[in-house]
């Protein structure tokens, strides 16, 4: 199965964060979207992998994503090694997308910097053709390497409108109870501290810098070439 886009997350809710609105405005139009969570967020303050499961299929069910598969690696143990590099490898060459999207590397959180590294380069060794060709099937090189930001608040390359999707971006955030909703027995971080109307400030802030209502924000560590859209043709 091809798929247009993939998009990877350390942990389940890290994509919605980043580009839930881009996921859900290309899904809309018909394009065939696979989420790929590196880990089972174990080590989370609230919530267990278990319920953290049903959550990001809920999530990914409100944002119409075709498919959302979880690598099971270890929370904290996202270090640039040969296995973690052929589990996205494989991932990549599997499903063939045209487009991937990774965690941009700055961000308070040392997981979303280790998986945009670790994406980055599993990225470009599924393009080789003599890499693990044998046990990984056959080289894919997508078009393009995106960076969609979590915690921070950097100055983009680009911005994708999503003012016709900022209520389903944030209606995907809140099917993840157990990490954005203080409840008897949860434990207190910034998650549970207004981080969600952090989020929709930082994307209408980011749309504003556009003349956009609502917009999420990606990086690129290549050259952009936009000749096609320069005239709005």
């Amino acid at each position: 199965m091809k798929v247009d886009i993939l998009a990877f997350g350390a942990h389940s809710d890290d994509v919605e964060i980043g580009m839930g609105g881009t996921l859900a405005k290309y899904a809309a139009r018909g394009k065939k979207i696979l989420i790929c969570d590196l880990t089972r967020a174990e080590m989370s303050s609230n919530g267990t992998p278990e319920s953290r499961i049903k959550e990001a299929e809920e999530a990914a069910s409100i944002l119409g994503v075709h498919k959302r598969i979880n690598l099971g690696m270890p929370d904290r143990g996202l270090y640039i090694n040969k296995e973690n590099i052929d589990k996205i490898v494989g991932i990549i060459r599997r499903y063939k997308p045209k487009i991937v999207f990774a965690p941009f590397e700055v961000d308070r959180h040392p997981d979303h910097g280790n998986a945009s590294a670790l994406i980055k380069e599993a990225f470009f060794s599924a393009g080789i053709k003599k890499y693990g060709e044998a046990a990984l099937g056959d080289s894919h090189k997508p078009s393009a390497l995106y960076f969609y930001m979590i915690n921070g608040f950097h100055h983009p390359d680009f911005v994708i409108d999503i003012e016709d999707y900022i209520n389903t971006k944030i209606k995907s955030l809140e099917a993840y109870q157990s990490q954005f909703t203080s409840s008897e027995g949860s434990v207190q971080t910034p998650l549970t501290e207004g981080y969600l109307e952090s989020v929709e400030a930082r994307e209408r802030i980011m749309g504003k810098s556009a003349g956009l209502a609502f917009a999420e924000g990606f990086l690129a560590h290549s050259t952009l070439i936009v000749d096609k859209d320069l005239l709005g043709e």
